[in-house]
């Protein structure tokens, strides 16, 4: 079988302060934000910061019921999700549900950046939240 997952495309942290969270990557390692944005349907706002051909994505809650609002809550600042890159969302996501693995979307829907993405739970991947990510042509 040849593989759904094409790369990573980021690594997700979930923080308190974005704009603190920015700072240290830039003062640190040299990162520049290369995107920026808020996705109010996951109630998040969002920094891609470019490492390769992949992205460390800093994320922050811009509502108490978010999902990241709850896991700041649960857990603390720290690794949220990883997110890998695939050719078609739609497919690798009817290969996970073929497998009997849990995810938390039915069918893809839109993400930030343009991409079609959806998630896996991390009861189905070892613990590891897994976000599938198909980039626009």
């Amino acid at each position: 079988m040849e593989s759904l997952l094409i790369e990573i495309d980021h690594v997700a942290i979930a923080v308190h302060d974005l704009d603190a969270a920015i700072a240290w990557y830039q003062e640190v390692f040299g990162a520049s934000v290369e995107h920026r944005e808020d996705v109010a349907s996951d109630g998040v706002s969002e920094a891609m910061l470019r490492v390769a051909d992949s992205y460390i994505q800093l994320l922050t809650p811009t509502r108490a019921d978010s999902p990241v609002a709850k896991y700041l809550e649960k857990r603390g600042e720290g690794l949220h999700h990883v997110a890998y890159r695939v050719a078609d969302c739609a497919q690798a996501l009817d290969a996970v549900k073929a497998s009997g693995g849990q995810v938390i979307d039915q069918v893809p829907r839109p993400g930030s950046r343009g991409t079609t993405v959806a998630f896996v739970h991390p009861k189905a991947s070892f613990g590891t939240l897994i976000e599938l990510v198909q980039v626009a042509s």
